[in-house]
């Protein structure tokens, strides 16, 4: 039950390894983002993080990986740009789960997301309005 459930969730749900390499890849993760899992396992990170965030994103992970901890771990979210397939900017939300191996060490993470983009749009035009009044 618990593989049907994280394979067929409609978060997305991506597991990448201590590399930055996409190790999971579920069915919420194919609808937000458009790539298959076939087209996402194997592959950077960087498939679906918007050029001009690879660099602050990346050093991120890498404290995280060395650290074992985030701030953004515990219920947390992070609302970040990414990209879809087709090159679309999407916005996202997520939580991150820091996966460890038996002594300890990091292993990668998991990550929750969901696509928030139609929120992101609906916010920004209500503030452009607001502002222009």
């Amino acid at each position: 039950m618990a593989q049907a459930l994280i394979h067929t969730a409609s978060d997305g749900i991506v597991y990448s390894d201590d590399q930055g390499v996409i190790r999971f890849w579920n069915e919420g993760a194919e609808r937000i983002f458009g790539f298959t899992a076939a087209e996402a396992l194997g592959k950077s990170l960087d498939l679906i993080i918007p050029e001009r965030q690879r660099a602050i994103h990346w050093e991120g992970y890498a404290r995280v990986m060395a650290t074992g901890k985030s701030r953004y771990e515990k219920g947390a979210l992070l609302s970040v740009p990414a990209l879809h397939k087709d090159g679309r900017r999407i916005s996202v939300e997520f939580t991150i789960v820091p996966i460890h191996d038996d002594q300890g060490a990091m292993m990668g993470m998991a990550s929750v997301m969901r696509d928030v983009t139609a929120r992101f749009e609906e916010l920004k035009a209500l503030r452009k309005q607001l502002a222009g009044r």
